[in-house]
């Protein structure tokens, strides 16, 4: 499924990388990336990813960065976040995918990847 939005996709793959256990999946019928079976991103079209979000950091993401953040009336409540895909540097992206992972993932294995980079 990945083949719909390659260059989409391609960058969400390269901006997880590090991040342990994450599978590449298909969510609403477009490429998404999950950790075990919670899903972290999906590739909404070409030009947009939507991310798992904390809803406080979603606030402040739309505010201090509308060029790379946004929201639809259809994502208004949810924890999920629009991002402009081609417009977001890579290391932004990972540390939007971090923090999905961070929330999404096992907390076993959220506690074992943090001892490990605790060093």
């Amino acid at each position: 499924m990945a083949e719909a939005f390659p260059k989409a996709f391609d960058k969400l793959r390269r901006a997880a990388e590090g991040l342990p256990e994450i599978i590449e999946a298909t969510s609403y019928g477009t490429p998404a990336l999950k950790v075990g079976k919670k899903l972290l991103c999906r590739v909404k079209d070409a030009g947009t990813v939507a991310m798992v979000c904390e809803h406080e950091d979603k606030e402040m993401l739309l505010s201090a960065a509308p060029d790379l953040y946004f929201e639809t009336d259809h994502y208004k409540g949810w924890p999920y976040i629009l991002i402009r895909i081609e417009a977001i540097p890579l290391d932004e992206l990972h540390l939007r995918l971090e923090q999905a992972w961070l929330r999404q993932a096992p907390r076993s294995l959220v506690k074992r990847w943090q001892a490990r980079h605790a060093l």
